[in-house]
């Protein structure tokens, strides 16, 4: 299919570097695709960013069949643009797409597809430390329907964002607390699929730790409220007597393209990473006998996140008297660096515009 470009006849105002959010200012071109049964994608198009046309009986809006993804791309030094393993959360997107019943997408063409993006709108992404440029594909079902059914009109789109920090702390440890009433989902659910419904979910608990003083939520499973699962919207990991270990993917955690790169950094090094099911009594058992010593939770937006206290139920534990451990900062600095281009990319992980 030929892209077909409309570009905008008045560009923004782009935000100083340093005032930059996450999330809130968008460029000034987006583009979408439509998906009719019988029909498959058609009509790809770049156009200014702006509303859509949605009628007030479009299935999403009733029945929240949509999936999204989340990616970065960045600028190199010498002014090369780059985007950090894309294929994965396009492979991801057609996983998610098969639960919620959503039609596949040509993989090698939405990517082709986000590259001619970025070219048009290259000179919104950022360039200060902790910037970047936040992508988001998305695809949502449009058919005029109320009625419980799988749609069979789509919307594919993708919208940029220039941004700074996830937390507006930075890099700075978080505080994290054991959510054991909600449920972020259950084994046979969604939890495996990047769809909206799972956040929006997840906002009481969200809401109910703020309350508390804590920043996140540590989820643990909904069948049994005792293995950990993820923490907020990233997965987690934990340095325990030398071994990084991370909950495995049973179904109901979403595999996240950090975490994946994580693991095979630290493996790259020599590290030994075990993925398994881990209890709550289980570990903080661990974190008395002073064997845990390192926390932190990993994803697109934030990257890595040190983990500094962790509070459940009456109790409250301590990672590295509440500093950034010493493998938290060197896998941060590390991928941020072959992101940015900065360090060499010895994975091939990086894909240049």
């Amino acid at each position: 299919m030929e892209i077909k470009i409309l570009k905008a006849t008045q560009l923004k105002e782009k935000q100083a570097e340093e005032n930059l959010v996450f999330g809130v200012e968008f460029t000034d071109h987006m583009f979408a695709m439509d998906y009719t049964e019988g029909k498959g994608w058609h009509d790809p198009t770049i156009m200014p960013y702006g509303p859509i046309e949605l009628m007030p009986s479009a299935m999403v809006l009733h029945y929240a069949q949509e999936v999204f993804e989340g990616l970065k791309a960045y600028k190199t030094p010498d002014g090369e643009v780059q985007l950090f393993r894309p294929q994965e959360n396009f492979k991801r997107m057609n996983r998610s797409n098969e639960r919620m019943c959503i039609p596949q997408i040509d993989e090698a063409f939405v990517l082709k597809a986000l590259k001619t993006l970025i070219k048009i709108d290259e000179d919104w992404i950022p360039t200060s430390i902790g910037t970047s440029l936040y992508l988001r594909p998305f695809i949502f079902a449009t058919d005029p329907f109320v009625g419980v059914r799988v749609s069979n009109k789509y919307k594919f789109m993708i919208i940029m964002s220039p941004v700074g920090s996830y937390y507006k702390g930075g890099l700075a440890p978080c505080h994290i607390y054991v959510e054991d009433e909600y449920a972020r989902t259950v084994r046979g659910g969604t939890g495996e699929a990047k769809c909206g419904g799972n956040y929006a979910g997840g906002l009481a608990a969200q809401e109910k730790v703020h309350a508390k003083g804590y920043e996140q939520i540590l989820w643990l499973d909904g069948e049994k409220r005792q293995y950990i699962e993820e923490v907020g919207t990233s997965n987690v990991f934990f340095l325990i007597d030398g071994v990084f270990v991370t909950p495995s993917l049973e179904g109901t955690i979403l595999s996240g393209i950090t975490r994946k790169s994580v693991i095979e950094l630290l493996r790259h090094w020599g590290e030994t990473v075990v993925e398994r099911r881990i209890t709550i009594d289980e570990f903080y058992e661990l974190y008395q006998q002073g064997k845990v010593q390192e926390a932190f939770a990993t994803g697109t937006a934030a990257v890595i996140s040190p983990i500094g206290t962790l509070g459940w139920q009456d109790k409250k534990m301590t990672f590295n008297n509440g500093d950034i451990g010493e493998y938290t900062q060197k896998i941060y600095d590390t991928l941020y660096g072959v992101q940015t281009g900065h360090i060499k990319d010895t994975l091939n992980w990086i894909v240049k515009i």
